[in-house]
């Protein structure tokens, strides 16, 4: 029998929430047993100002490593930029034991568990919300979410308890939200940074890097509010 879900925090190793899921975690976790292959915690202090938000865990990138973003191409392009903005600190070795740290920052996925040809179903986004929840009520000084594509930015705004028409998906779009908890928050679109999106030139590496220059402005300009 499969161990019983956390209700708050982090998910079980053996987490039963959504049963495609959990079968296709298994069938991975006997093919390849030095692999993760369970739902992917969080990565970064709970204490940081900015959350990233991205979809789910790659077959053979944080399903494999057990860090987010962690042995993909969509985890090198994430991780070049964050140490750019100073976000991140050491060296990406593309594997959970390199050395890499971040720095006012955390990163998580709407969806915990590795799902068939990276895609999630919506009764599995509804079955992992309450995590989504419990890692950003977990985060006292949260100011700045990042949604990497247009599943995670429904997935905040359903976290958050918003009406996803009054926020529109947009690359590089900036929203407000209001969340309990905590202060006004920030949430900045992207496209989702997959070797997809970067090889049809839908997302290049100007336009994350963008994104992520708007993120550390408004994070800068608060802080010069508070010491002022």
């Amino acid at each position: 029998m499969a161990a019983p879900c956390q209700t708050a925090g982090e998910p079980g190793r053996d987490c039963p929430l959504c049963p495609r899921l959990t079968a296709f975690r298994l069938k991975s976790r006997a093919r390849e047993p030095e692999w993760h292959n369970a739902p992917v915690p969080s990565f970064g202090d709970v204490s940081a100002r900015l959350m990233i938000v991205g979809l789910a865990p790659g077959l053979k990138g944080a399903n494999r490593t057990g860090r987010p973003f962690t042995g993909d191409y969509a985890g090198d392009l994430l991780y070049q930029t964050l140490l750019k903005f100073g976000f991140a600190e050491g060296v990406y070795g593309a594997h959970p034991n390199d050395g890499l740290s971040l720095i006012d920052c955390r990163i998580t996925n709407a969806v915990r568990c590795v799902p068939p040809a990276n895609k999630p179903l919506p009764e599995e986004m509804r079955a992992c919300r309450p995590f989504l929840e419990n890692a950003i009520a977990a985060m006292p000084r949260l100011a700045v979410i990042v949604a990497l594509g247009r599943i995670a930015h429904e997935s905040v705004l359903r976290a958050s308890g918003e009406k996803l028409a009054g926020f529109p998906f947009g690359h590089g779009r900036e929203h407000g939200l209001a969340m309990a908890g905590h202060a006004p928050l920030r949430l900045f679109d992207s496209y989702h940074c997959s070797r997809y999106n970067t090889n049809t030139r839908v997302l290049t590496a100007p336009m994350f890097e963008a994104v992520f220059a708007a993120v550390r402005a408004s994070l800068d300009a608060s802080s010069r509010q508070s010491s002022g």
